[in-house]
């Protein structure tokens, strides 16, 4: 999966960009205040994007 369509749906589901760390992006979900980190590699695996949905408490992507 593409890591601009996993950060699209992430911002669809209300999740921010907290801030920026060295190989990572820290996205957030304001309702709840989970928080986790999104890679900065181009492809991402698809058990990883539904472990980062999960932890932020979005839906996983379709």
């Amino acid at each position: 999966m593409k890591r601009r369509d996993l950060v699209k749906h992430l911002v669809d589901q209300g999740c921010v960009l907290l801030r920026e760390g060295g190989k990572y992006s820290v996205y957030q979900n304001p309702t709840t205040l989970k928080e986790t980190p999104v890679t900065r590699h181009p492809e991402i695996a698809d058990f990883a994007a539904k472990k980062i949905c999960k932890a932020l408490e979005v839906p996983p992507m379709a």
